[in-house]
């Protein structure tokens, strides 16, 4: 099994302790222009009853998890995670959990997860496809992935641009701004479901796909 290339993510984990402080305010933006109801609307979907989300990060999702399910939430860095604790309602605690784990080289067993569910995640994890085909390990047979993502646009002048400004931004933020996460999570072994454009040239995209029985 391919093992996360330990320089690549201890520089993601490094870039991402380092703007949790301000990761909020960075974001909000576009938090209030787009996320926050794609977000909403994705968690309306998910009815576990047991459900892993890769990358909490400061807990954006938190107050759109459904009740009654079973919720655990992992993240590269300690920084965003000590946020996302914060915003766990008391209420919560014993059917939330929310642990340090690279999305590479996940700790749980074959099979444990009926829903996985990402947002805005796999444009930062160092190996994505690693990441992908660790998510599909911890699936259920016939479990579902649902992401939201922001990729390179296909056949557009932008998708040139991006590629130029990948490198440099990557090194800022940690992130990477011309992946093609489609094809990454067909590549780590989904069955694509349902692809769907939330806005024009189809930078982003809202992915469900599932595990092959």
């Amino acid at each position: 099994m391919k093992i996360p290339n330990p320089k690549q993510t201890q520089f993601t984990k490094k870039r991402y302790n380092a703007t949790s402080v301000i990761y909020n305010l960075m974001e909000w933006p576009v938090e209030h222009l787009w996320y926050k109801k794609w977000r909403q609307k994705l968690w309306q979907q998910i009815h576990g009853p047991k459900v892993l989300e890769i990358g909490v990060g400061t807990g954006k999702n938190i107050p759109y998890y459904p009740e009654d399910i079973e919720i655990t939430g992992i993240d590269l860095s300690s920084g965003m995670l000590k946020r996302a604790h914060k915003l766990l309602p008391d209420h919560a605690k014993d059917c939330i959990t929310l642990r340090e784990m690279d999305a590479q080289q996940m700790d749980f067993p074959d099979n444990t997860f009926d829903d996985v569910v990402a947002t805005f995640v796999f444009c930062s994890v160092p190996d994505p496809v690693l990441g992908l085909k660790e998510a599909l390990r911890v699936t259920k047979p016939a479990g579902k992935l649902y992401l939201l993502e922001h990729m390179k646009p296909e056949q557009s002048f932008l998708a040139g641009i991006m590629e130029k400004l990948d490198a440099p931004i990557h090194y800022v933020t940690g992130v990477h701004i011309a992946r093609q996460t489609v094809a990454n999570v067909e590549k780590a072994g989904w069955k694509i479901e349902q692809v769907r454009d939330l806005t024009a040239k189809g930078i982003f995209k809202r992915i469900e796909a599932s595990k092959p029985h």
